[in-house]
C-alpha cells in the first residue's frame, strides 16, 4: 500500500500497521486504505484467525491530522462529511470483518485513534497508556463512533468529562471498567495480542465469527449507522465553524486556544 502504512502476515494472523510514528501514527490516506484492504483480505484468507492493529513507535494513534483537516475547513460542507465518511469506512470494516480485531495499544489512543481502537473486539494496552477524546480541545466533536461505543460502557459523567474537557482516562481504569481486554507491562501490547491472536486461532473459526455477528448485533438501542450519521454531520459542521479555526490553528502552533 502507502509508506505509512504496512501489512505483515505472521502465521495465523495478520498486522496493519499504522507507520506514521513521526507524527505519532496520525491518520492518513494511506493507513485508510490500507486498513479497509487488509480487513477484507483477512476476511477472504481462511489462515487467517485474526488481525491487530498497530502503530508503529511508542504510540497507538494520535488521530486525525490537524494540517490536513485545515485544509479540509475550505471545502464545502458536503466535500466534510465525505471525508468524514472515509474514516467512517474504516469503523465499519473493523466492526464487519468476520475475524476478530485486536488493537494493542502503546502510549495512548487519541481522538479518532480511540474511535478505531473501541471499534475492536479486543483492546490490550500497556499499563500507561491512555485514551483520550481530544476533538474538543481543537474546538470540534468526536466521531468514528466513539460517543456511540463509551456510552455503553461508561457512566455519562466521566463520559461528557472526556469529550466536554478533553482529558485522558487511563488503560489502567478502563481496564476497571470492562473495556480494556487485557492490561499489560509497557511495551508488551503487541507481543500479548500476537498471544491472544494465537488462542483465537486454536479456536472454532466459524463459531467466534458467529459470536462477533452476535455481539454487534446484541447492541440494539441506537444503531452505529444512526450514532456515525449524527457524528458526521456534527463533526462536519464543527470543521467550518470559527471555534474550529481557532483550535486547530492554535494546536499547529502550539499555542493555548483561546475559544472565548
Amino acid at each position: 500500500m502507502g509508506e505509512l502504512f504496512r501489512r505483515e502476515h505472521r502465521g495465523d494472523y495478520v498486522i496493519l500497521w499504522n507507520c506514521n510514528g513521526a507524527r505519532r501514527n496520525a491518520l492518513s490516506p494511506d493507513y485508510y486504505a490500507g486498513v479497509i484492504a487488509g480487513l477484507q483480505a483477512a476476511a477472504e484468507d481462511p489462515s487467517t484467525a485474526a488481525v491487530i492493529l498497530a502503530g508503529e513507535g511508542d504510540f497507538f494513534c494520535a488521530g486525525g491530522d490537524l494540517t490536513l483537516l485545515q485544509a479540509r475547513r475550505e471545502m464545502s460542507l458536503e466535500e466534510r462529511k465525505a471525508n468524514i465518511e472515509k474514516l467512517h469506512d474504516v469503523i465499519r470494516a473493523i466492526r464487519g470483518c468476520p475475524k476478530p480485531v485486536i488493537a494493542a495499544v502503546e502510549g495512548g489512543a487519541a481522538g479518532a485513534g480511540l474511535s478505531i481502537s473501541m471499534a475492536c473486539d479486543l483492546i490490550v494496552a500497556g499499563s500507561s497508556a491512555t485514551f483520550t477524546l481530544a476533538y474538543v480541545k481543537a474546538g470540534l466533536v468526536p466521531d468514528g463512533g466513539a460517543t456511540w461505543a463509551l456510552s455503553r460502557v461508561l457512566p455519562r459523567a466521566t463520559l461528557a468529562k472526556m469529550a466536554m474537557l478533553g482529558r485522558p482516562i487511563s488503560a489502567e481504569r478502563l481496564s476497571a471498567l470492562g473495556l480494556v481486554s487485557e492490561l499489560v507491562a509497557d511495551g508488551t501490547a503487541l507481543h500479548a495480542a500476537a498471544t491472544l491472536a494465537g488462542d483465537i486461532a486454536c479456536g472454532p473459526q466459524q463459531a467466534i465469527a458467529s459470536i462477533k455477528q452476535l455481539l454487534t448485533t446484541a447492541e440494539v438501542s441506537l444503531s452505529l449507522e444512526d450514532q456515525l450519521a449524527r457524528e458526521r454531520d456534527a463533526m462536519a459542521a464543527a470543521l467550518g465553524g470559527e471555534e474550529a479555526r481557532i483550535g486547530i490553528t492554535a494546536f499547529l502552533n502550539k499555542t493555548q486556544p483561546a475559544f472565548r
